[in-house]
């Protein structure tokens, strides 16, 4: 079964060929016997339902095995889907594999039958099998019913967490189908494919950056900090996910780097040194080299690791290698891509066709990658006529004064070919040859000559129509040809050949004064029989010679004038008058036939003969735009290289803002030497107990690594909701919210201590707490004084060990040694946030032994710090936000938010305000007064309130400046819609008695022993979401209660510790969604070792 297992994950959505060779191999005589008629009638239908409605598993398992062997074959089988969705929740797993692989191809022809099913699919996705969890997410998104968009997108978030990368790698998958369901849902999703990116998995890496190019394609900045990892990944992924890959990465190169293209020509000067130059001129022309360009290292990682996929059995992945290189490399070192593109020719002729077309756009430009492979190019008799065509197009690209009588004769040779038109085409190619280089093209006009004689009327005419276009360059010294072409006329019948003749007569009449006037002659005896073509171009000649010698030809002229007066033609009788006015003189004529002269005997510019191929360079190579020469549906354009190269910092780890916070909260800490987190490997326990210091060095020389923390505004504002999702991901980043999770607890026993005690002042109190710890112990036998000094003596134990490079998550937690001179300013706007009345109401509320958190206490307290406008986006204008859990500012239903606007430019900006607001319905903002100017470094924080409905959805919006505007927006994590309440354990019970069956939701969790401390649980929770603690008389049942915003409505949380270190967390509201979100985020936060 194991076997079966693995090849079912590797195959993925394509198993069901692979099924059916295993139904067939297994099926016994009579059962393929039977098989056989089964495609006759009806009656074998019956059959397999009575098998998968009978009792033994093996009977239903060769009925699956049948039926998915007919979807192989093509075979409809759509009525058996009631008699197989029955079979959906059996509990062998060969069967339910079958079942969801039959599921995937029906469930959106038979949604509502595949609907009954729902509650299945929800239970298989938390079944133990990552096989059964996968093909459960993949039915699941294959039922296109917009009713289930949530559900679909709650089975997305929780795979994304999935410990299989399988599972995750099928989320990837199911992110694009929920997407072309229903656009609407980007900014979630956009979410999820941010989480999957940090994936270090081989199977995820291509899938998750397929969902990236097709969700959200422009969000370059997901990137940055993923890009290393995804460039030493690319060796190990999948083939088609290599492609992605590449194909993304050729993207997002040329938005990062400079072009390494600008400067060859510098350095080939340099190359050829000068013997006699002295040491200085040297020493100059090599500092100019130095000056001029310089790879970036990330640059030049993209092109060493892409380089081995050259070798690759994929002619894909060769192909995207290939226009990586041409794209991106220095033009000294796209050379290498050419052998490996001649090795490709060697495919089948649809594979050929893709690789030959853009050889052809290559040659075009540089010659030199495929001239020593010339002969590779050679057309073989057994070449479609596609293929010769373009391998005859690329020898016209690579013929120069070395090689050009070998191609000759080569061309001689197709010339005589039984498939005309690459016979035509072969003319064609003399023709562009004789034009490029001056010195054959006698020699090819006489050779086009030569085959005017030929017997094929096609040959002829192509030959006629080329020969018109090189006696263009030089029509003087050729007269003796176009005498000899105006004998052909009674021969050639093609319509274009005769239209050339007579062009060529009609555009040197002068050169041929005898002949012209006796062609004209013949034509009009049989013009009511020409083709419109030829006719238009006798009309033409008539003119013409009308012009030039008007005693011989005038009256044939005016017969044809007539002739052609009443011709079918419209095109044919509008010349005819637009002629008749312009040539022959009368009374009505205006001042343009003085010129008529002039008009038509003009000098006419040689045509130029091109490479059908030499406008395509535009569209990047490899993709279907370039094949079709037309900009197909979703094609991405490739930006031009930028001028300057962009902030290549914003690909490393977040060295510079550890420092950053470092600085800020003054002394350094070690990490803890036992905090250590679940892992997925030895590796990661290592250097989860490692120091800090090991830590950076690590991230620095490793970008595997990397993915860990990230400073882009999407990755910053979803770091935390992530690191409680993934609690078994990084332990890095595990390591760092352990950390965090201390500080800020130790925040919130302090302002409770700062409430309890109204006489002395904030200040005062913080000291004393940082100062001694027997001042905190004599402070008050409230939970919040016992909290306090507590945790302030654990705080010291670990102060020296515990801080050496804090992640960016530290910003929004408070410290009670090292935030003293943070924490005190802070309060500062908060107080004048707030009206004097409600002040003064939020005041008078104090602390009691029934209740440790109120409003009054969250009122201050720094929250997480997330990104809204990183200053490289906002031209040096950067803004930050949180969220600082004060109710009522703006409204009983706003969630109150504060922004944090950053000058980081040497120049002020004026007129910072907010604009086009873009909400969801019923969605209300209330903005912030726009900030009238901000001085060079100067920070200024503003405050805003957003109704959110009760929902995680984002608020888009504007944030302006006087000369520019930047998109950005504002997502709440679930616990930012609450508000705590205070409540006796009485009324708790109550209110949850009421709120139970659907309105309830619990789960089990493994607790860590030395997690299971009232503080710890209290901690935190209360830093997962904005929760009132109520009081409980029993040690091992802790509860939490608020409201959310926008509605009041009752959100209660209970957890209580069982034996084997186990717990119970049941959350009671009537917003089950927000409901069923706080306990998935509450899970890995209380599961943390």
């Amino acid at each position: 079964m194991s076997g079966n297992g693995l090849s079912y994950s590797d195959q993925g959505g394509e198993a069901a060929p692979e099924l059916a060779q295993e139904a067939a191999a297994s099926m016994t005589p009579s059962a393929s016997a039977a098989f056989g008629l089964f495609s006759s009638g009806t009656k074998k239908n019956e059959d397999l339902k009575q098998m998968l409605e009978s009792s033994k598993d093996s009977a239903k398992l060769d009925a699956m095995k049948r039926i998915v062997g007919m979807i192989a074959k093509g075979k409809n089988a759509s009525e058996l889907f009631p008699a197989v969705v029955k079979n959906v929740a059996s509990k062998n797993i060969e069967i339910k594999k079958l079942v969801y692989v039959y599921l995937m191809r029906y469930a959106e022809e038979q949604q509502d039958l595949a609907l009954l099913s729902i509650s299945t699919f929800q239970r298989a996705l938390k079944d133990p099998n990552q096989l059964i969890r996968a093909s459960a997410l993949r039915v699941l998104s294959s039922i296109r019913v917009p009713i289930i968009v949530p559900i679909m997108m709650l089975a997305i978030k929780e795979a994304s967490s999935d410990l299989s990368p399988y599972v995750r790698k099928n989320a990837a998958h199911a992110i694009q189908k929920l997407y072309s369901l229903d656009p609407e849902q980007k900014d979630m999703l956009i979410e999820v494919i941010e989480k999957l990116l940090k994936d270090r998995s081989t199977l995820v890496a291509g899938s998750v950056v397929m969902a990236f190019e097709e969700v959200c394609p422009d969000r370059i900045d997901l990137i940055h900090k993923n890009y290393r990892k995804l460039c030493n990944l690319l060796v190990d992924v999948e083939e088609w996910g290599q492609v992605v890959i590449i194909h993304m990465l050729t993207r997002y190169a040329r938005t990062q780097f400079v072009s390494p293209w600008k400067d060859d020509e510098v350095v080939e000067e340099y190359n050829e040194n000068n013997f006699y130059q002295s040491d200085e001129e040297q020493k100059e022309k090599v500092q100019k080299v130095k000056n001029t360009y310089t790879m970036d290292p990330d640059h030049r990682l993209l092109l060493r690791n892409t380089k081995p996929l050259l070798q690759s059995r994929n002619a894909a992945v060769v192909m995207a290698v290939a226009q990586l290189y041409w794209h991106l490399a220095p033009k000294s070192e796209a050379g290498i891509v050419s052998k490996s593109l001649v090795r490709l020719l060697r495919s089948n002729r649809e594979v050929q066709y893709i690789v030959l077309q853009n050889i052809a756009t290559m040659s075009i430009q540089r010659k030199g990658m495929f001239e020593p492979y010339l002969k590779s190019f050679y057309v073989r008799s057994t070449d479609p006529t596609m293929i010769k065509t373009l391998k005859l197009d690329i020898l016209t690209n690579l013929a120069n004064e070395a090689n050009i009588s070998t191609l000759l004769r080569e061309f001689q040779t197709y010339v005589k070919s039984q498939d005309k038109q690459f016979a035509a085409a072969t003319i064609e190619a003399i023709g562009r040859c004789a034009t490029n280089i001056t010195e054959v093209t006698d020699t090819c006009l006489n050779g086009l000559v030569c085959l005017l004689s030929n017997r094929d009327e096609i040959v002829v005419a192509e030959s006629v129509v080329v020969i018109k276009k090189l006696l263009q360059t030089q029509p003087a010294n050729h007269g003796e040809i176009i005498k000899h072409m105006a004998k052909l006329l009674d021969n050639i019948t093609v319509p274009v050949a005769r239209a050339s003749i007579l062009w060529l007569i009609g555009e040197y009449c002068e050169r041929v004064p005898k002949i012209a006037p006796d062609v004209l002659r013949k034509t009009a005896k049989s013009f009511t029989n020409e083709d419109d073509l030829v006719k238009l171009q006798i009309l033409n000649l008539g003119a013409k010679l009308y012009l030039t010698n008007s005693k011989q030809t005038k009256l044939l002229t005016q017969y044809i004038l007539n002739l052609s007066k009443y011709d079918q033609s419209y095109d044919i009788r509008d010349r005819t008058r637009f002629i008749r006015q312009l040539i022959v003189p009368n009374e009505k004529s205006g001042a343009l036939s003085k010129y008529a002269k002039k008009i038509f005997l003009a000098q006419k510019p040689a045509p130029l003969l091109e490479s059908p191929f030499k406008d395509r360079d535009h569209f990047q190579l490899g993709t279907l735009s370039h094949t079709l020469n037309s900009r197909a549906t979703g094609y991405l354009e490739l930006s031009d290289w930028p001028g300057v190269a962009p902030d290549p910092s914003v690909r490393n780890v977040d060295i510079a803002e550890a420092k950053e916070w470092t600085g800020i909260r003054g002394k350094p800490k070690k990490e803890k030497p036992t905090g250590k987190f679940y892992s997925e490997s030895e590796e990661e326990e290592e250097s989860a107990s490692g120091s800090e210091s090991e830590k950076e060095d690590k991230e620095e020389t490793s970008s595997d690594e990397s993915s860990g923390s990230y400073s882009s505004s999407e990755e910053s504002s979803n770091s935390e909701s992530d690191s409680k999702e993934s609690t078994a991901k990084k332990t890095s980043r595990a390591a760092a919210e352990s950390d965090s999770e201390d500080i800020k607890v130790k925040g919130i026993s302090k302002k409770r201590s700062t409430s309890s005690s109204s006489d002395t002042d904030s200040t005062s109190s913080k000291e004393s707490s940082s100062d001694s710890k027997s001042e905190s112990d004599s402070k008050s036998d409230f939970v919040s004084g016992k909290s306090v000094s507590a945790i302030s003596s654990k705080k010291e134990e670990t102060t020296v060990q515990d801080r050496k490079a804090p992640n960016k998550q530290d910003v929004f937690l408070l410290d009670l040694d090292d935030f003293c001179p943070v924490t005190t300013p802070m309060a500062v706007p908060a107080a004048a946030l707030l009206s004097p009345s409600l002040t003064a109401d939020l005041e008078g509320l104090s602390l009691s032994s029934s209740s440790v958190i109120d409003v009054a206490t969250q009122v201050s307290m720094p929250t997480k710090t997330h990104e809204l406008l990183h200053r490289m986006s906002g031209k040096g204008l950067a803004a930050n936000y949180h969220f600082s859990r004060q109710p009522g500012i703006f409204g009983d239903c706003m969630v109150s938010v504060q922004v944090t606007v950053t000058n980081t430019t040497d120049q002020k900006i004026e007129n910072i305000h907010i604009e086009e607001k873009k909400l969801p319905p019923g969605m209300r903002m209330h903005e912030f007064s726009p900030i009238e100017c901000l001085e060079p470094a100067g920070s200024i924080t503003v405050s805003m309130g957003i109704d959110f409905c009760d929902s995680t959805q984002t608020a888009s919006f504007q944030l302006c400046t006087k000369d520019d505007h930047f998109n950005v927006s504002i997502q709440p994590p679930v616990g930012e819609l609450l508000l705590p309440v205070t409540m006796s354990e009485k009324d708790f019970k109550k209110e949850q008695g009421m709120l139970t069956g659907m309105n309830e939701t619990s789960a089990t969790i493994a607790v860590a022993p030395q997690n299971s401390t009232r503080l710890v649980i209290i901690e935190r929770v209360v830093k997962a979401a904005n929760l009132g603690v109520v009081p409980s008389g029993q040690d091992n049942i802790h509860r939490f209660a608020a409201k959310t915003v926008h509605s009041g409505s009752l959100m209660l949380v209970t957890v209580e510790l069982k034996e084997s270190s186990t717990a119970q967390l049941v959350i009671n509201t009537e917003k089950t969604v927000i409901g069923s979100i706080l306990l998935r985020e509450l899970k890995p936060v209380l599961s943390q070792g």
